[in-house]
């Protein structure tokens, strides 16, 4: 079935039909070559197992697609901290009123009456300390990765983009009177964002259909995991915020983000603050 002057190869082949169940036997024949034996009656099926064997050997010593960090992710994460926790320090001047911040929440009926601007404002709004804090934490975390394979200034550009548009889907499924607020949605959709992007682009693929899936796996289980318990939370906000992040994930997948240049980068990253800041300044007029 098989022969080589390398005993090792040999004996591997070996166990590979041993693991399936084959009879076999080496020897080593004319020339000093090893030779792998089976019975004739298993010869087909042998060879069959040896030709998958190789084929599945080749597949996983492919050269694996290096892919390419764009920077560190630190400004991002940065001006992410800057935007959520200048509110509750403008509340704290006596800058913002009740009503002020009730007009930034995303209110579903409003939304869906023409006011845009909740669906992100709302993203700056947290109920408490606690909340702020854990959607720090998890910002951070999220947004590092963001940085790293977008670059700080697309990667929350579009962060900002899949947390509008979570919002948006999320006020179009709940009743008029709903309301919620949180950066939450953002960073789920840019958990789905990561997911989806690595899917796309990194080296996973080289490893088969179900191993190429396991950075999306693991964005989803990482949302089951920690996007559906507490008492006030909006699990169907972090689920649209995360799926609206899968989409924008595969659409930015079909670019490079690295061939941008750091001017591009943060042009993308003021313009996620200016459209934060003119989301507030519609909130201050239509007031």
């Amino acid at each position: 079935m098989f022969r080589s002057a390398w005993r090792n190869q040999v004996s591997e082949a070996g166990f590979v039909l041993t693991a399936v169940g084959i009879d076999n036997m080496i020897d080593q024949g004319e020339g000093f070559l090893w030779q792998l034996w089976v019975p004739v009656e298993d010869a087909e099926v042998a060879s069959r197992e040896l030709t998958l064997y190789a084929r599945d050997r080749a597949e996983a010593n492919r050269p694996v697609e290096q892919h390419q960090e764009v920077d560190k992710g630190w400004w991002g994460v940065a001006g992410y901290l800057l935007v959520i926790w200048t509110i509750p320090v403008f509340e704290g001047y006596g800058l913002m009123t009740e009503e002020t911040l009730s007009a930034g929440s995303m209110n579903a009926g409003a939304v869906a009456a023409g006011e845009w601007w909740r669906t992100i404002t709302a993203l700056t709004l947290h109920g408490d300390f606690g909340h702020i804090l854990g959607n720090s934490v998890f910002g951070v975390i999220i947004g590092l990765m963001v940085g790293r394979n977008f670059g700080s200034g697309i990667g929350w550009l579009l962060v900002l983009a899949s947390g509008a548009l979570g919002n948006a889907c999320n006020a179009w499924i709940q009743g008029d009177a709903f309301t919620s607020i949180g950066a939450s949605t953002a960073t789920f959709g840019a958990l789905g964002m990561v997911g989806a992007f690595l899917w796309q682009r990194g080296g996973h693929r080289a490893f088969g259909l179900r191993r190429s899936l396991a950075p999306l796996f693991a964005a989803f289980a990482l949302l089951a995991f920690t996007g559906v318990g507490g008492e006030n939370t909006d699990v169907v906000a972090h689920f649209t915020g995360f799926g609206a992040g899968v989409l924008i994930g595969l659409v930015a997948a079909a670019f490079s983000p690295e061939t941008l240049g750091l001017r591009r980068q943060r042009s993308c990253g003021i313009a996620a603050l200016l459209l934060t800041a003119g989301a507030w300044l519609m909130v201050i007029i239509n007031l």
